[in-house]
């Protein structure tokens, strides 16, 4: 295992998402009062950043399989870079979705998803489910960190050099370790002629259970989108104070650690597919009594202590069920595959969610979040036992992935 690899993604991802997307929520109201936009426009920038790095997904996907991360993370994080300083510039609605453009393609080259793919590439399979858990539990704490740290530069700063800071932050930290750590990580493709089809990516797309796979995280990710957003508003809704609100609201993004280091653990006498379906399942019943026991704080408390651990679970779930039913070979080809309809849907269901809570309130878009989490934790349970035509074959180490 590559530890100055797995210690470099640990920081460049815990920057990217905190710069990338955490810092947005404390950077709204400034730009969008500065800029004369309604909250939907501003909102908006965010929305189609996240379609743009989903469309980009396979294509980045097939890069990394082909070269590896070294060229594809050090020029993604320079355009990131300069996508958030274009962003620190921007004097109306056309100037901004620009800058996002850009910060869609830099996101889609420096996240979670390539920086899987190079864990992937250079540890030895027993060693990858630790490697993972580091890198996202160092980000996990990315908007714990950038979203103060966003709100205290726009007080002293105002939401323009507030940017410039961050995106110095950006270049300074990202660019020089994607440059010198990820070099010699290209995946090692050398295999037998007779196992090309067990790992092609055109075979995965005709088995069932990728399909499968694609509904649990499209319906996971529509959930937590929607508590993402809404939560906080229907705690105050259920009778809590603001303040009391976001703290409990707070508590996910610390479980959502637990909730990950919980999965590792249990992985090592479960398999992956059957513990993340428990968790899953698990937030839909946590969310569907939230309603009932939401007015008081300890029901409200226990609801979200049952929900939370899931919250990150699909970070490190993913790659883990995807290796082990189909091996590392075209990894990172066949996570785009699977990443563009998860992040479509991430990007969208926000404002799905306002148009429904209009129709129907939000107590039935809980519920719904609750029949999501449901649907996708059962849709998993089914897809253990679904047997694969796919025989996982893992290449021959080369000796730049030696521990």
């Amino acid at each position: 295992m590559r530890r100055e690899v797995i210690a470099a993604l640990a920081i460049t991802t815990t920057a990217s998402y905190g710069v990338l997307y955490y810092a947005f929520s404390a950077l709204l109201e400034p730009m969008r009062n500065d800029l004369h936009i309604s909250p939907t426009a501003a909102t908006g920038a965010l929305t189609l950043a996240s379609l743009i790095s989903a469309v980009l997904a396979v294509p980045v996907g097939r890069l990394l399989d082909a070269r590896g991360g070294h060229g594809v993370m050090s020029l993604g994080s320079v355009i990131a870079s300069v996508a958030v300083l274009a962003w620190s510039q921007a004097e109306n609605t056309i100037e901004l979705y620009a800058a996002f453009v850009a910060i869609g393609i830099g996101s889609a080259m420096v996240l979670y998803p390539p920086a899987f793919a190079v864990v992937v590439a250079v540890t030895e399979p027993r060693r990858r489910t630790a490697a993972l858990l580091a890198i996202t539990l160092v980000a996990g704490f990315a908007s714990s960190i950038f979203i103060p740290l966003t709100g205290q530069l726009v007080h002293a700063l105002g939401w323009r050099r507030a940017l410039l800071v961050l995106a110095a932050v950006l270049a300074v930290t990202t660019i020089p370790l994607h440059f010198l750590a990820l070099r010699g990580t290209r995946p090692d493709n050398t295999r037998r002629a007779t196992h090309e089809p067990h790992t092609s990516p055109a075979r995965v797309l005709r088995d069932t259970g990728f399909w499968l796979l694609a509904v649990v995280f499209v319906l996971h990710s529509v959930a937590l989108a929607i508590i993402g957003v809404h939560l906080v508003t229907y705690l105050t809704k259920l009778g809590h104070s603001p303040t009391t609100a976001a703290t409990l609201a707070g508590l996910l993004g610390l479980l959502s650690v637990t909730g990950r280091i919980t999965v590792s653990v249990l992985r090592r006498w479960l398999p992956m597919t059957s513990i993340s379906a428990a968790v899953i399942t698990l937030q839909g019943i946590a969310l569907a009594i939230l309603p009932a026991a939401g007015h008081s704080t300890a029901g409200a408390a226990g609801c979200l202590i049952a929900f939370g651990p899931g919250f990150g679970v699909a970070s490190i779930a993913k790659p883990a069920i995807l290796l082990d039913r189909y091996g590392d070979q075209g990894y990172a080809t066949i996570a785009g595959l699977l990443g563009t309809p998860t992040t479509l849907a991430f990007a969208v269901a926000p404002l799905g969610a306002a148009a429904l809570v209009t129709a129907i309130g939000y107590t039935p878009l809980i519920l719904s979040a609750a029949t999501a989490c449901t649907l996708a934790g059962l849709t998993l349970a089914a897809i253990h036992f679904l047997p694969t035509r796919f025989t996982p074959v893992s290449p021959r180490r080369s000796r730049s992935c030696e521990p």
